[in-house]
C-alpha cells in the first residue's frame, strides 16, 4: 500500500506509457489498468482514449459512485501537480509519442520507484536527455505540453488580440440560432494564398479554418480558462446530483410501455384485418419509439444497475428489434468521448457515401475499426458532391446497414472480448435474441403471413423507412457541428458542447424525440435518465454563460438546414478538387491555386 502512494511525476509516467502500460489519471490518482483493459464493460477503446490524459470528468460522467471507488485497487501512485492540473497528452492511439525511462528507474512491475526520482537528482531517458524531477515539474518533456495546439498565436495575431477578438464576436457565450450556425459552418471568405497547392495541402488549409474559427468563437485552449470551465462544470455536475436529476423517474417508463404496446397492438391488428401497408407503419413506429428506452438502458439510465440494465437493452434492441445492443454501446462509448474527431469517431466515419470535413479528402485510418483505412476513391468523387440529395434516401434503408452491423458484430472477436468474463453471457444471449427476432419477424410473419412477394417487399420498406427520422434525429445533432482538434488542453465541457448541437421543441413533442433532442445535455450527462433532461437544460444553459461557451440549439426545421448546408459545403469543396484536377490533367500544371 506504501508504493500505492508514492508521488509519480509526469516524466515517470510518461515512461510508463512507452513501456506499454495503460495509465489513465483520476482526481490525484494515477491508475494503471492494463489488468481492466479486456474486462471493461464499455470496451477498451474507452480506456485507450483516455491514456495519459486526466480522465476525471470523463469517468465521473459515466460511472456511478460505488462503481469509482473500486478504481483505488488500480492506483499505482499519486500526483501533486501545482494546482491539482495535471499535462494530458495525446494518447498512442492517437498518434502520441511517448519516451522510455533508463532500465533502473522503475522496477520491473512499473510500479515501485527508486527514492532518487522521488528527490529530484537526475537520470536519462531513453534518448541519452538528461531528466530531472525539478524539470517534470517545469511540464520540461514536449509530450507533456498543455498546449497541444496554437493557441499563442491565431494568423498572427497575439494572445492579446485574439481575446480580443472572442471578446468582440456576437455569438459569444450565447445561444447559437440556425443563421449562426449556417455561417459559422462555412468556409471563411478569405481564399487560400494564389500560390501551388496539392491537395493535402488544400485540405490542410480548409481544416485549419475550421480550427481558426472554433478558436475565435469559443473560450481560449489555455489552462487557467479551461480550468476554471472545469471547475464549474463539477459544480455543475454536483448540483444535478443533489438536485435528483440521476433518479429515475419510473412512472414515465410506465408511460412508455403503454405507448410501446398500443403501437405493437395496433399493427397486430391491421395485420389480422389484412391491413397490410397500415401494419408496418404501426410496426416501424413501434421500433422507433422503443428504441429510445434500448438507449437509456445502454447508457445505464433506467435502474442504474449493469445486469438489469443491459437485460431490459437486449430485450428491446436485440429482440424486439434485431439490433445488436452490444454493437452500439462498443461504438457509442467511443462516439462520446471522441466526438466528431474524424480518425477515431465512428459516428461520422461514413465515406464514400458521405463526408462531414475535408479531413476525408486526404483519407483517415480509423482506429475503432483497427485501422481500416477509409480512402478517398473515385465512388466518394460520386457520392459526396450529392451527398445532400442522397442524404434522406439513405437515411431511410440505414435500419438494414444496422442489421449488417449488428451481425458482423456478435461474430467478431470484440463481442468475444467485451466485459471479460463477467460480462461473458451477453454475446450468447444477444445471439439468441436476434434468432428469435428473425424467426418471428423474418419467419412467422413476412414469409408465412404476408400473401404475395409484392405485399412482403413492400411491407419491410414500409416498416423501415418509417423509422427514418430516428436515423436523422441520431445525426442532426452531430454532422453540422464542428469537426476540429483544438488540442489535449481543451476541457471534456467545452468539446462536448462545441461538437454537440441541441434540438428545440416543446415539452409535449418530447417523446417523439425520445431525448435525443437533448444531445448537448446528455453528453455531458450521459446517465442522467432523458425525461429529466430537459430540467437539467436549464441548469446548462446557465453553465454556457457563466463560461462563455456558446450554447448551439436549434428546433428540427432548422437543424436539418444546418445539416444539410454542411453537407452542401463539404461536396462544394469537392467539386473545386475535381475541378482543379481536371484542369491539372489538361495543362500539366501541378498543384491546386
Amino acid at each position: 500500500m506504501k508504493n500505492r502512494d508514492q508521488i509519480l511525476t509526469p516524466r515517470m509516467v510518461e515512461g510508463m506509457i512507452a513501456e506499454g502500460h495503460t495509465i489513465v489519471i483520476f482526481e490525484d490518482l494515477i491508475l494503471r489498468l492494463d489488468s481492466w483493459l479486456d474486462k471493461h464493460p464499455g470496451g477498451k477503446l474507452a480506456i485507450l482514449h483516455m491514456v495519459g490524459r486526466d480522465a476525471t470528468d470523463e469517468i465521473k460522467a459515466y460511472h456511478s459512485a460505488p462503481t469509482m471507488r473500486l478504481f483505488k485497487a488500480f492506483r499505482i501512485g499519486r500526483h501533486m501537480q501545482p494546482g491539482g492540473r495535471w499535462p494530458s497528452t495525446t494518447p498512442p492511439i492517437r498518434g502520441g509519442v511517448y519516451r522510455k525511462l533508463e532500465p533502473d528507474a522503475f522496477e520491473s512491475n512499473g510500479a515501485d520507484l527508486s527514492e532518487s526520482h522521488l528527490t529530484g537528482s537526475s537520470g536519462t531517458d531513453s534518448d541519452g536527455a538528461s531528466i530531472t524531477s525539478s524539470e517534470d515539474a517545469a511540464l520540461g518533456s514536449s509530450v507533456f505540453s498543455l498546449s497541444q495546439c496554437s493557441t499563442n498565436s491565431l494568423d498572427g495575431l497575439s494572445i492579446d488580440e485574439y481575446v480580443g477578438m472572442r471578446k468582440r464576436n456576437p455569438h459569444h457565450g450565447t445561444n447559437m440560432d440556425v443563421g449562426d450556425l449556417l455561417s459559422k459552418r462555412l468556409l471563411s471568405a478569405r481564399s487560400p494564398e494564389a500560390e501551388p497547392m496539392s491537395k493535402d495541402g488544400y485540405t490542410d488549409w480548409a481544416v485549419k479554418q475550421e480550427v481558426d474559427r472554433d478558436l475565435i468563437d469559443y473560450p481560449p485552449i489555455e489552462p487557467d480558462v479551461q480550468e476554471d470551465i472545469i471547475r464549474k462544470y463539477r459544480d455543475l455536475h454536483d448540483k444535478v446530483h443533489d438536485m435528483g436529476y440521476y433518479d429515475c423517474p419510473y412512472g414515465e417508463y410506465a408511460k412508455e410501455s403503454a405507448r410501446y404496446l398500443t403501437l405493437f397492438a395496433a399493427s397486430m391488428f391491421a395485420l389480422y384485418h389484412n391491413w397490410y401497408m397500415t401494419s408496418a407503419v404501426f410496426l416501424g413506429l413501434f421500433w422507433h419509439q422503443i428504441m429510445f428506452t434500448a438507449h437509456d438502458a445502454g447508457h445505464r439510465a433506467i435502474t442504474h444497475n449493469f445486469v438489469v440494465d443491459t437485460l431490459i437493452g437486449l430485450f428491446i434492441a436485440d429482440f424486439c428489434c434485431g439490433l445488436s445492443l452490444g454493437w452500439w454501446k462498443s461504438s457509442h462509448n467511443v462516439h462520446h468521448l471522441v466526438t466528431n474527431q474524424p480518425e477515431h469517431d465512428p459516428d461520422i466515419q461514413n465515406v464514400p457515401l458521405f463526408a462531414t470535413c475535408p479531413s476525408y479528402f486526404r483519407g483517415i485510418v480509423s482506429t475503432y475499426y483497427d485501422g481500416f483505412p477509409f480512402l478517398w476513391d473515385a465512388v466518394a468523387d460520386i457520392m459526396v458532391p450529392l451527398q445532400k440529395y442522397t442524404y434522406y434516401p439513405i437515411m431511410g434503408l440505414a435500419r438494414f446497414n444496422l442489421y449488417l452491423l449488428s451481425w458482423l458484430h456478435v461474430i467478431s472477436t470484440r463481442a468475444s472480448s467485451l466485459g471479460g468474463s463477467k460480462a461473458w453471457w451477453i454475446r450468447p444471449t444477444e445471439i439468441a435474441f436476434m434468432a428469435c427476432y428473425w424467426f418471428i419477424f423474418g419467419y412467422c410473419l413476412i414469409w408465412r403471413t404476408l400473401p404475395t412477394w409484392t405485399i412482403r417487399v413492400a411491407f419491410v420498406l414500409v416498416s423501415h423507412i418509417v423509422t427514418m427520422p430516428l436515423h436523422v434525429q441520431i445525426t442532426l445533432s452531430h454532422w453540422g457541428m464542428s469537426t476540429a482538434d483544438l488540442g489535449e488542453g481543451e476541457s471534456f465541457p467545452q468539446r462536448q458542447l462545441r461538437t454537440t448541437m441541441d434540438v428545440d421543441c416543446p415539452a409535449w413533442l418530447d417523446f417523439i424525440h425520445g431525448g435525443l433532442q437533448f444531445q448537448a445535455v446528455h453528453h455531458l450527462f450521459p446517465r442522467v435518465p432523458r425525461h429529466n433532461l430537459r430540467k437539467v437544460q436549464v441548469l446548462v444553459r446557465e453553465f454556457c454563460r457563466e463560461t462563455e461557451i456558446p450554447y448551439s440549439i436549434c428546433n428540427f426545421v432548422d437543424g436539418n438546414k444546418v445539416v444539410l448546408g454542411r453537407l452542401d459545403e463539404v461536396a462544394q469543396q469537392v467539386k473545386i478538387l475535381m475541378a482543379c484536377q481536371g484542369h491539372m490533367a489538361e495543362t500539366g500544371e501541378s498543384g491546386l491555386h
